[in-house]
């Protein structure tokens, strides 16, 4: 086998970023992906074994079935390494799987109906029966136990800052301009209930499988059993893995449901990124500070630099990963007629759009542990503002029925910096309401948030 240094590794992920990626490699690698193959194709014997219509097969004794799931349990490296071996033989990696189960069960002691046990491993499966089944089982857990805890620590730490920065004010910028205030808090909430959102249709994705033949119609099944109903058993067999049953197949399970899976994460990704680019500007513009670590430089010349690292990390991954899931989800569910093997080389590569989804989440949630809200400038820039206050002033003129409010404010204050003074004496020679005149004239930038402070609060 290839041995290299991590430093000699042609993908970061195997590299620069191996440590980080544990979670990731136990269930995507070659051993993990064997090791999937090996539970279902292990999971189906016992079915088999358990069904009393098979009278061929004996039952198995609780010593055999502990047998079984030991060669499950304890599958690592070294038995992959056996596999690829025989490998090098069949040139094909389901069957070498096939001749080392019955290679075990030969050896294996506890296992005394070995005779009629190994006749039934595989039995009248395509390598497609347990390819399928291992990748979506593999991707449900890297889902629910690699992706989706950190993605709640992430939605958990930006829902911390939105409560505490909800009646933080600060200037909001459309079209990179000076417009209506809000609140940091408020800024942060809103892409808290994004990703809420976006959660929900991740883990709503209930992925598909399927264990009906070499083309979906239990051909050899049938043959060997023609009074047996197997569908109802595949269903059953499938259901138990927590997947819902295809009745309805090629060769290959269509991957549709993959596909719903790839783009519902590329979604979230889109909404990660786009706050990465927020953050980005806003420690640009002073908004927030990033803590200092000691030993950390910023710049290789300039040693007053602290660069916004982990966000541009994080969207730098979090965009690799969404190129991946894209081609994912617009390849994987087209098949030349029954089967085409152009999906295989590229379900191999599911752990490393994952393995960029998660660096992606981790970077975010270590640049967002760093931000400090920094009241100062967000207050300067409000104070540098008062041409904001035209919206409100214009609004208010309206319901008192005074003619062109908006020409009048547009006249005073598009492209211009206003000051408060001139905002204010603009206010005092309106003829409106002395109540409503007061309320303007009392009016800052800073406290013009509408309900953001309340909004945020409730996130």
């Amino acid at each position: 086998m290839p041995s290299f240094d991590t430093l000699d590794a042609l993908s970061p992920l195997d590299g620069r970023y191996a440590e980080k990626m544990d979670a990731v490699r136990v269930l995507f690698s070659e051993t993990g992906l064997t090791r999937h193959r090996l539970w279902v194709e292990i999971e189906w014997l016992k079915a088999l074994a358990d069904e009393p219509a098979f009278t061929e097969i004996a039952p198995l004794s609780p010593d055999a079935r502990a047998s079984l799931d030991a060669l499950v349990e304890n599958f690592g490296i070294g038995s992959a390494r056996q596999i690829k071996e025989i490998e090098a033989s069949t040139n094909h990696d389901v069957k070498a799987l096939e001749y080392w189960i019955r290679d075990q069960l030969q050896k294996t002691g506890g296992i005394d109906e070995t005779a009629r046990v190994s006749g039934f491993v595989h039995f009248a499966c395509t390598s497609e029966d347990i390819n399928n089944l291992s990748h979506a089982l593999m991707l449900k857990k890297g889902r629910d136990e690699a992706l989706l805890p950190v993605f709640d620590r992430l939605v958990s730490r930006l829902r911390e800052l939105a409560r505490l920065h909800a009646g933080l004010p600060m200037i909001a910028r459309t079209h990179g301009q000076p417009a209506t205030p809000t609140t940091l808090g408020k800024e942060v909430a809103n892409v808290v209930y994004r990703l809420e959102r976006a959660r929900a249709r991740i883990s709503g994705v209930i992925l598909t499988g399927k264990i009906n033949g070499a083309t979906g119609n239990y051909n050899a099944h049938l043959v060997a059993y023609p009074d047996y109903d197997w569908e109802t058993f595949a269903r059953r067999f499938v259901e138990r893995f927590g997947l819902e049953f295809n009745p309805y197949t090629i060769q290959i399970e269509p991957h549709d449901t993959m596909a719903e899976l790839f783009d519902a994460l590329a979604r979230a990704n889109t909404i990660l990124i786009d706050l990465d680019r927020d953050i980005w500007g806003y420690i640009s513009l002073g908004f927030f500070k990033q803590k200092l670590k000691a030993g950390e430089v910023g710049s290789s010349t300039m040693p007053h630099k602290i660069n916004p690292i982990d966000f541009e990390n994080s969207e730098g991954n979090l965009g690799l990963a969404n190129a991946l899931f894209r081609h994912f989800s617009e390849k994987l569910p087209i098949s030349r007629w029954q089967r085409d093997l152009t999906d295989s080389t590229v379900l191999r590569n599911m752990g490393v759009a994952l393995g960029h989804t998660l660096l992606g989440y981790s970077s975010l949630l270590r640049g967002l542990e760093k931000l400090e809200a920094n009241p100062d400038a967000l207050f300067a820039d409000l104070d540098a503002h008062w041409e904001v206050l035209a919206e409100a002033a214009q609004t208010v003129m309206r319901r008192y029925g005074i003619a062109n409010p908006y020409e009048k404010l547009k006249e005073m204050t598009r492209g211009n910096r206003v000051s408060s003074e001139a905002m204010q004496e603009f206010i005092a020679s309106l003829e409106i309401p002395r109540e409503a005149k007061e309320r303007l004239l009392k009016l800052a930038p800073s406290d013009y948030i509408g309900k953001a402070a309340d909004l945020a609060r409730r996130i």
